[in-house]
């Protein structure tokens, strides 16, 4: 009994036996855990990952033939355990985690082209394939795995081939980055040795993505707060999304009506006339306004800027 408990101990450290985040001890690894984090609009996406090193030996080249015997058609070879000496740790042809330990986890938060190809928001474990030409990515559904070993063909939400490019230096830890970021895309690097692999990322609508994260902003913000639905509206105007800005203007208003009949500030009635001057009430929004300086004087406020602001209106009637 005590040598199968010592040969489970044994195991666990040796990283054979599967261990998630949750339940492994906070023991150091060889290969440190990393994280990636960009945001893409409103979009956020996330790598999180394992870094091993190079240290001398060789990372991506074909598997001799007894290394390729150990595993059918794709499936992973990504055991350093049974690694002999002369054979490379990433063989070609075979899956590969695109790190050490746990499988590596892709997250999107919104919907996202990947090569031109989509996948759906959701959190994926991120596998590799290695080729003497183009490789491929995956995108795993099941995001838990350790390594590659229980991969899943059947459970791909994507794949995507992209073009290696030669390293004009070598990396000695896997590093994943994610660069040339724009208004909608940016490119994730994978760089080790001397290969570097890209994908690029693209949000597939940033304006349908914005107005999902807006609608949970307002359905978390304060519900006596006009603040939250009318930045929310404003975005939505900007973007012609005039029904989605309208029903967050109407609830700011709301909002703004109570919040005004409890105790009016010059600060306030500013705000309301705001709301409905966005509403196409320009005649309402002056009335608003001009009750708004009312208040401000009499509570010794410089009321200079709102009366500005009215004037304007009123020259645009």
């Amino acid at each position: 009994m005590r040598s199968k408990s010592f040969l489970l101990f044994v195991l666990l450290c040796l990283g054979v036996v599967g261990a998630t985040a949750q339940n492994r001890p906070p023991t150091p690894r060889a290969s440190q855990k990393a994280e990636v984090v960009q945001t893409i609009g409103s979009t956020q996406i996330s790598i999180i990952y394992s870094r091993p090193a190079v240290k001398g030996r060789t990372i991506f080249a074909s598997a001799p033939a007894e290394m390729a015997a150990r595993a059918k058609g794709e499936a992973t070879l990504d055991n350093s355990m049974q690694h002999k000496e002369g054979e490379p740790l990433v063989p070609f042809g075979h899956v590969w985690r695109a790190g050490a330990n746990e499988a590596t986890v892709f997250s999107t938060t919104d919907d996202l082209l990947v090569n031109g190809k989509p996948l759906p928001a959701g959190k994926y474990s991120l596998h590799m394939i290695p080729e003497k030409g183009d490789w491929t990515v995956i995108f795993n559904k099941d995001e838990g795995q350790w390594g590659s070993f229980s991969y899943d063909a059947a459970k791909d939400a994507l794949r995507v081939t992209t073009k290696p490019e030669a390293a004009s230096s070598s990396a000695e830890l896997l590093t994943f980055s994610i660069d040339g970021v724009t208004d909608d895309s940016a490119t994730v690097t994978l760089a080790w040795d001397k290969v570097r692999v890209p994908f690029t990322v693209k949000v597939a609508d940033v304006v349908a993505a914005t107005i999902g994260h807006l609608r949970e902003f307002v359905a978390a913000a304060d519900a006596n707060d006009p603040g939250a639905p009318l930045a929310a509206g404003n975005y939505a105007k900007a973007n012609n999304r005039t029904s989605e800005a309208n029903v967050w203007f109407e609830m700011a208003l709301k909002r703004s009506e109570a919040k005004v009949a409890q105790k009016p500030t010059m600060k306030d009635l500013a705000q309301q006339a705001t709301i409905l001057l966005n509403l196409g009430r320009k005649a309402d929004a002056v009335n608003a306004a001009e009750r708004g300086v009312t208040v401000g004087k009499a509570a010794g406020e410089d009321t200079s800027n709102l009366e500005k602001q009215i004037a304007k209106w009123k020259l645009s009637s």
